[in-house]
Order: structure tokens, then sequence, then C-alpha cells
């Protein structure tokens, strides 16, 4: 991440907190979840978001238009990032050459053109990194990395990970008791020395695991819950297709599993994943 990191404080929010990441451009997902929300109860300033509002699926403006609608707080994704300033890639941080970098060249260049200018100045605004206090603790939250908005961080990566991102971040917004980041898209809690690092999943994709809900978390007291999200999944897969996007992703939806493992650490693989 090039330039000064943008923070900002939401102050103190007590109440049940629903935190996610990675719309990706899946409309009916932010539909269902802001359902859930109000059945809940939950307004929109006791959700936060951790970016990646547009990527894969078809319906990016109208999913940036509903997030925006939500008025959740947003922390800015490389995808946000990458349209605002212009950029012809979506930064996501694949492998040159790899299958997911191939494919992000038609769904970023179908955003770029269906997301409006005003919506994008809007993302150059938003922050890097929110602070927040929540039942006497401090937390941090983050898109990938601090400095590396498309590091991925897994539930399985070196604890020395951990330690330089929570550096990192202390070294911008002071001390934090907890970390809520997002991007690798797999939900996990991970205990460290230093306290939570949470990751809320993405309610925009499934985790890969053969299912086709996605996923999101709630932060209530002092316990934080992963929740499996159902939407029409149906119609996310007829706005890819009325888009003209590439099937891969389309069929992600409707399998429930990514279109290549080529992102996932070894330990994180699946092993009877069919390849090809």
């Amino acid at each position: 991440m090039a330039g000064e990191i943008k923070s900002t404080d939401l102050g103190r929010l007590d109440g049940p907190l629903l935190l996610f990441g990675g719309p990706y451009s899946n409309l009916q997902a932010i539909t269902a979840l802001a359902g859930f929300a109000q059945a809940r109860g939950i307004a929109g300033d006791q959700m936060i978001c951790t970016g990646d509002i547009v990527a894969y699926c078809g319906a990016p403006a109208r999913s940036v238009a509903a997030v925006r609608a939500l008025g959740c707080a947003v922390v800015a994704g490389n995808c946000e990032a990458q349209l605002a300033s212009g950029a012809e890639d979506c930064g996501c941080g694949f492998a040159p050459g790899s299958s997911c970098d191939m494919l992000s060249g038609a769904w970023f260049a179908y955003a770029a053109a269906q997301v409006s200018g005003a919506d994008k100045a809007w993302m150059g605004g938003l922050p890097d990194v929110v602070t927040f206090r929540h039942q006497g603790e401090r937390y941090g939250v983050i898109h990938g990395g601090v400095r590396d908005v498309a590091r991925f961080v897994w539930s399985e990566s070196p604890a020395q990970v951990f330690e330089q991102e929570w550096q990192a971040l202390e070294g911008i917004v002071g001390p934090v008791d907890h970390i809520i980041a997002g991007h690798s898209g797999l939900p996990f809690i991970r205990e460290t020395p230093r306290g939570r690092w949470i990751n809320a999943g993405v309610i925009g994709m499934p985790p890969h695991d053969g299912g086709q809900q996605t996923r999101f978390a709630l932060l209530d007291g002092s316990e934080v819950t992963i929740h499996r999200l159902s939407y029409d999944m149906a119609g996310a897969v007829a706005d890819m297709q009325e888009a003209g996007l590439p099937r891969a992703y389309a069929d992600a939806l409707q399998s429930g599993y990514w279109p290549s493992e080529d992102v996932l650490p070894q330990a994180l693989r699946l092993p009877s994943f069919a390849r090809g």
C-alpha cells in the first residue's frame, strides 16, 4: 500500500456487531445479509465491511449502491483502491499466470466500466484502517495486511505474520486488543499472544467447502461467532450470465468450490479437489 494510510475511529460500539467482507458484486448476498440484520435489529452503524464490495459476480454498480444504502463502515479493499485509482487490474495478489489471475481480467474490466465515477471517488475516500471500542476492548479493522492491502493471511499462517501485522497496525493507531481482517475469503479466528485475529469470511463467494452458503460473523459481548448466509444463488448466477462473465465463478457459486486452489497454502487445499 503506497502513500499515507487513512484511519477512522468509530468510537464506542457496544451492541452486537455484524462483520462481513467480500460482497464481490453479489447483490443477492448483500440483500440476504441486510435481511438478517433487519431481523436481528442490527442497524447499519453496527455493521462493518472489510472491503472488496466489487469483484467476481455480475452486479457491481448495484452492489455498491446496496452497501452504501446500509450505512455501514467500510474498509478499503484492494478492489476499491484499484478502481478508485483507475488501475487496469484488481491488485488481488494472485500469482501471475494463475487461474485466478487470468480470470480477474474479465470481471475487473466489467466492474470498472459499470461503477460510476462518483462511486469510484467514494471508494477513494474510504479508510484503510478502522478502529472502535467494544465492551471495553479496542479493535482494529483492516482488509488484508496493514501495509500490503492484498496480503493473504490464513489460519495456517506462521505466528510471525500475525506479529508483523500487529506491530504495523499499532504503529499507526496505537494498541489494539483484537484485529478484524478480510481478503483471504476463508473465515477463521486465530488466538495469538496479542489477541484474536478475526476473519469474518466473505458473503459473495462460498469458502471452498462444497456448500453454497457464504459466511459472515457476529461480535456480541466478548464472543465472536461465524454464521452461514443463504441467498438467491440462482439470481446471482443469472446476473453473471447476463454480464457475459466467464463461467468459472458462476460455477463456484453453484458447486461451492473455487475455480482453483492456486492461492491457497498447501495445508488448506482439499485432497480430493478436482483441478482442470
